[in-house]
Protein backbone atom coordinates (compact mmCIF):
# COMPACT_ATOMS: atom_id res chain seq x y z
CA UNK A 1 0.00 0.00 0.00
CA UNK A 2 1.11 3.40 -1.02
CA UNK A 3 0.95 4.91 2.61
CA UNK A 4 2.24 8.30 1.33
CA UNK A 5 -0.62 8.79 -1.09
CA UNK A 6 -3.21 7.62 2.07
CA UNK A 7 -1.43 10.05 4.31
CA UNK A 8 -1.97 12.77 1.60
CA UNK A 9 -5.85 11.24 1.20
CA UNK A 10 -6.95 11.17 5.05
CA UNK A 11 -5.42 14.94 5.51
CA UNK A 12 -7.50 16.11 2.58
CA UNK A 13 -10.66 14.19 4.34
CA UNK A 14 -9.57 15.60 7.72
CA UNK A 15 -7.90 18.81 7.63
CA UNK A 16 -4.63 19.48 9.24
CA UNK A 17 -5.32 21.58 12.76
CA UNK A 18 -1.97 22.87 14.45
CA UNK A 19 -4.68 23.73 17.48
CA UNK A 20 -7.03 22.04 19.69
CA UNK A 21 -10.67 22.10 18.21
CA UNK A 22 -13.67 20.10 18.67
CA UNK A 23 -15.06 17.85 15.54
CA UNK A 24 -18.83 17.70 14.50
CA UNK A 25 -19.15 15.53 17.32
CA UNK A 26 -17.82 17.55 20.12
CA UNK A 27 -14.59 15.55 20.19
CA UNK A 28 -11.59 18.01 21.46
CA UNK A 29 -9.17 16.90 18.13
CA UNK A 30 -5.70 18.30 17.27
CA UNK A 31 -3.51 17.66 13.87
CA UNK A 32 -5.10 15.77 11.47
CA UNK A 33 -7.99 14.18 12.95
CA UNK A 34 -6.37 12.72 16.43
CA UNK A 35 -9.02 12.42 18.82
CA UNK A 36 -7.72 13.95 21.89
CA UNK A 37 -10.67 12.81 24.00
CA UNK A 38 -10.89 9.01 23.02
CA UNK A 39 -7.43 8.44 21.85
CA UNK A 40 -5.06 10.78 23.30
CA UNK A 41 -1.58 10.82 22.44
CA UNK A 42 0.99 7.77 23.02
CA UNK A 43 4.40 8.49 25.28
CA UNK A 44 6.37 8.29 22.54
CA UNK A 45 4.59 11.38 20.72
CA UNK A 46 4.27 13.45 24.89
CA UNK A 47 8.04 12.78 24.86
CA UNK A 48 8.88 13.71 21.11
CA UNK A 49 6.50 16.74 21.61
CA UNK A 50 8.58 17.45 24.78
CA UNK A 51 11.84 17.57 23.08
CA UNK A 52 10.46 19.98 20.41
CA UNK A 53 9.68 22.59 23.52
CA UNK A 54 12.57 22.15 24.89
CA UNK A 55 14.48 23.10 22.04
CA UNK A 56 12.07 25.88 21.42
CA UNK A 57 12.73 27.08 25.01
CA UNK A 58 16.80 26.87 25.15
CA UNK A 59 16.56 28.75 21.68
CA UNK A 60 14.35 31.33 23.04
CA UNK A 61 16.92 31.89 25.80
CA UNK A 62 19.88 31.99 23.58
CA UNK A 63 18.06 34.45 21.46
CA UNK A 64 16.74 37.06 24.26
CA UNK A 65 19.77 36.00 26.23
CA UNK A 66 23.44 36.28 24.58
CA UNK A 67 25.00 35.22 28.09
CA UNK A 68 22.97 32.29 28.48
CA UNK A 69 25.72 29.86 26.54
CA UNK A 70 28.34 31.44 29.56
CA UNK A 71 26.06 29.38 31.89
CA UNK A 72 27.06 26.22 33.29
CA UNK A 73 24.97 23.10 32.38
CA UNK A 74 22.73 23.15 35.76
CA UNK A 75 21.71 26.66 35.57
CA UNK A 76 21.23 26.32 31.64
CA UNK A 77 18.95 23.63 32.48
CA UNK A 78 16.91 25.65 35.51
CA UNK A 79 16.29 28.15 32.71
CA UNK A 80 14.85 25.92 29.95
CA UNK A 81 12.56 24.39 32.81
CA UNK A 82 11.09 27.58 33.98
CA UNK A 83 11.01 29.17 30.06
CA UNK A 84 9.27 25.44 29.10
CA UNK A 85 6.64 26.45 32.22
CA UNK A 86 6.40 30.12 32.22
CA UNK A 87 7.07 30.76 28.55
CA UNK A 88 9.52 32.84 27.17
CA UNK A 89 7.59 36.30 28.28
CA UNK A 90 7.16 34.76 31.94
CA UNK A 91 10.86 34.01 31.76
CA UNK A 92 12.06 37.29 31.37
CA UNK A 93 9.59 39.11 33.63
CA UNK A 94 12.40 37.62 36.32
CA UNK A 95 14.29 40.99 35.64
CA UNK A 96 16.01 40.83 39.44
CA UNK A 97 16.92 36.75 39.49
CA UNK A 98 18.43 37.35 35.58
CA UNK A 99 20.65 40.29 36.67
CA UNK A 100 21.74 38.13 39.77
CA UNK A 101 22.24 35.38 37.61
CA UNK A 102 24.16 37.39 34.71
CA UNK A 103 26.52 38.71 37.87
CA UNK A 104 27.30 34.81 38.62
CA UNK A 105 25.48 35.68 42.37
CA UNK A 106 23.47 32.21 42.01
CA UNK A 107 22.10 32.48 45.71
CA UNK A 108 20.72 35.80 45.04
CA UNK A 109 19.14 34.09 41.91
CA UNK A 110 17.93 31.73 43.43
CA UNK A 111 16.14 33.55 46.41
CA UNK A 112 14.54 35.84 43.42
CA UNK A 113 12.75 32.63 42.37
CA UNK A 114 12.06 31.85 45.64
CA UNK A 115 10.19 35.00 46.37
CA UNK A 116 8.18 35.05 43.62
CA UNK A 117 4.28 34.24 42.38
CA UNK A 118 5.25 31.33 40.36
CA UNK A 119 7.20 29.92 43.59
CA UNK A 120 4.35 29.83 45.32
CA UNK A 121 2.13 27.76 42.56
CA UNK A 122 4.67 25.70 41.08
CA UNK A 123 5.30 24.60 45.13
CA UNK A 124 8.39 21.83 45.39
CA UNK A 125 9.33 22.47 41.62
CA UNK A 126 10.56 26.47 42.40
CA UNK A 127 12.43 24.75 45.59
CA UNK A 128 14.12 21.95 43.89
CA UNK A 129 14.97 24.83 41.07
CA UNK A 130 16.61 27.10 43.22
CA UNK A 131 18.46 24.53 44.80
CA UNK A 132 19.96 23.29 41.30
CA UNK A 133 20.65 27.19 41.01
CA UNK A 134 22.07 27.74 44.30
CA UNK A 135 24.32 25.38 43.88
CA UNK A 136 24.92 24.15 40.77
CA UNK A 137 24.26 20.36 41.83
CA UNK A 138 21.18 18.03 41.25
CA UNK A 139 19.53 18.08 44.19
Amino acid sequence: MDKLSLQKQITTHEGLRLHPYKDTVGKLTIGVGRNLDDVGISQDEALYMLVNDLNRAESSLRQHLPWFETLDDMRQRVLIDMTFNLGIRGMLSFTRMLQALRCAQFNDAAQEMLASKWAQQVGERATTLAHMMMTGNEP
